[in-house]
């Protein structure tokens, strides 16, 4: 009995020391999570729009606001969680798909802007040829390239359409990861194959395309960048080409009705669609496009051989591109062509042999201890040096000894020196023009508006009067463009399709996203540039095509007397 009584007290004791051992776990399980929950509340934050912190509502927060006391929040631990933050969203931003075929058969279904381009290249405002084989949209080659599985690309021209609508309709079947555009044919293009060996099938217009791309600077581009990476200091690059190249276009040749687009990840394109550019030979497309061409040199003979004294366009690009030059190639926001010791000493090292003299000057002022002028007073002082050794100008005390030296100096080294300056900024800033794309008619280029499949960016028309401030970096992406979509028609209480009388609520400052909604596209951010390539590049061209068909149906009727 003793033994049993003294088992049972036993077992009640460890009973007991068990349940205590269990509360004592449950206690310190529900202290590790009230703190863990005080920990959350700490990290869970975001950033408001002044750059400050902002707890967000959690359960904590809750209960902080109903009583309960919160941990304060320090700075240094706020500044790490947004640290943080920003670290995950950069992280989620480079994982995000910007290209799939998903992506883009929608954006072919709601945003692509089919009734812009077709009414473009159809060059017909009136309608009165809609329809026809006949018609130029008819007779316009149309070419697809197409990934049915993955990596399988597939190349298909010489397609041409109707209609419009038929052309929308291939799209959407389709579905191309790039559209490319041809030339106008004496036939539809997709009866080639049965009118090719008569002769009687060929080109008859095509607009006037030029192509520039930042792969054709990698020599000069000192940013870090190469191939096709870009960043936005060799970006201004293009900037300064499509200024020569406008200039040039318009006041050189006349053409009015020119269109500047970005390529959709390197480059620019420019479309003339005058119809005296469109219906160009070939000979004089070629004529044209030599006459911006210059010769960079070779790795063996740097000259550019221009000819002196300089042509009155490439003067007026000098003048141009001049600012530019200083302002984004020479110091170190831009190409540090004179703001390292490296760079300058390269620079001074590519002048005329005739011009040493000045070279050596100019690497012992530099390299002293008191020289501490910019970039720009260093291209200032090098020109001014160059100017006084040729006798262009002279010192403060007359220069008799520079004047003598002058004299004595050969035309030819003269001319070279005199014209180095020129030479240095065209190699950093003239256009570098894809020559063969501008040359035939029969050659196809990218169609505006379309995707580009590395980096999901749109196509979109730039504003020439603008381009100082295009950034290559905030055109938008496919998953942009749907999220944007997203958020106009949660705020406008959903629907999918566009309606007449639908009114834009509110958004961007710059009234990209306010007015009446006829399309999908103008719910998004595409709505500026693709409303200003509409009002500034359309109508313009549309009123003087319906200006000349109203004179010539005068004209004709003056002949037969059916007034």
């Amino acid at each position: 009995k003793h033994q049993q009584k003294h088992s049972n007290i036993t077992m009640v004791a460890s009973a007991d020391v068990h349940q205590q051992q269990a509360e004592e776990s449950s206690r310190k399980r529900e202290r590790q999570q009230q703190q863990d929950d005080e920990s959350d509340q700490e990290a869970e934050f975001e950033l408001d729009d002044g750059g400050g912190a902002e707890p967000m509502q959690t359960e904590a927060a809750n209960a902080s606001a109903s009583g309960a006391t919160a941990q304060q929040i320090t700075p240094e631990k706020a500044k790490a969680a947004a640290a943080r933050a920003k670290e995950a969203a950069e992280v989620a931003k480079a994982n995000e798909t910007v290209f799939s075929p998903e992506l883009l058969r929608t954006y072919y279904a709601r945003l692509f802007p089919h009734e812009l381009l077709t009414s473009w290249l159809a060059y017909d405002p009136t309608g009165a040829a809609a329809g026809t084989s006949n018609s130029l949209f008819a007779r316009r080659e149309w070419s697809f390239t197409i990934e049915p599985t993955p990596g399988d690309e597939i190349y298909i021209r010489y397609q041409s359409f109707v209609h419009p609508s038929d052309l929308t309709a291939a799209i959407s079947k389709r579905n191309p990861h790039k559209i490319d555009i041809g030339a106008v044919f004496s036939h539809p293009p997709k009866d080639h194959h049965t009118l090719q060996s008569s002769g009687k099938f060929g080109t008859e217009q095509r607009e006037l395309v030029f192509d520039i791309d930042l792969t054709d600077y990698d020599g000069v581009r000192s940013c870090g960048c190469a191939g096709a990476k870009i960043c936005q200091r060799c970006w201004k690059m293009m900037t300064m080409a499509v200024k020569v190249m406008e200039r040039g276009l318009r006041e050189d040749f006349g053409f009015q009705h020119v269109a500047w687009f970005y390529s959709g990840r390197r480059g620019v394109h420019a479309w003339v669609c005058d119809e005296s550019a469109r219906t160009l030979s070939n000979e004089a497309r070629s004529a044209v496009a030599a006459y911006f061409e210059i010769s960079m040199g070779t790795d063996q003979n740097k000259g550019m051989n221009l000819s002196h004294p300089l042509h009155p366009m490439l003067s007026r690009a000098y003048d141009v591109l001049e600012p530019m030059f200083i302002d984004d190639i020479l110091p170190s926001t831009g190409h540090s062509l004179l703001a390292r010791k490296e760079q300058w000493e390269g620079l001074l090292g590519s002048l005329p042999p005739a011009a040493e003299p000045v070279a050596a000057a100019l690497a012992k002022k530099w390299s002293g201890n008191g020289d501490d002028s910019t970039p720009a007073e260093k291209w200032a002082e090098l020109k001014r040096y160059l100017s006084i050794f040729i006798g262009k100008s002279t010192t403060a005390d007359g220069g008799q000894k520079q004047m003598k030296h002058a004299k004595n100096l050969p035309t030819k080294d003269r001319i070279k020196i005199e014209q180095w300056p020129v030479e240095t900024v065209f190699r950093y800033t003239y256009p570098r023009l894809d020559i063969n794309v501008s040359k035939m008619q029969n050659h196809l280029l990218k169609s505006p508006f379309c995707i580009h499949p590395k980096t999901g960016r749109v196509c979109v028309p730039i504003e020439v009067s603008k381009v100082d401030d295009f950034d290559p970096f905030a055109v938008p992406t496919l998953p942009q463009l749907m999220r944007e979509l997203d958020e106009y028609e949660k705020q406008s209480g959903g629907g999918g399709s566009s309606s007449d009388g639908d009114e834009a609520d509110g958004g961007d400052d710059d009234g990209s996203r306010r007015g009446k909604v006829e399309y999908d596209w103008q719910k998004t951010s595409l709505r500026g540039p693709f409303e200003h390539f509409q009002k500034q590049f359309l109508a313009p061209m549309w009123n003087e095509l319906r200006r000349d068909r109203r004179a010539e149906a005068e004209e004709k009727a003056a002949m037969t007397g059916d007034f």
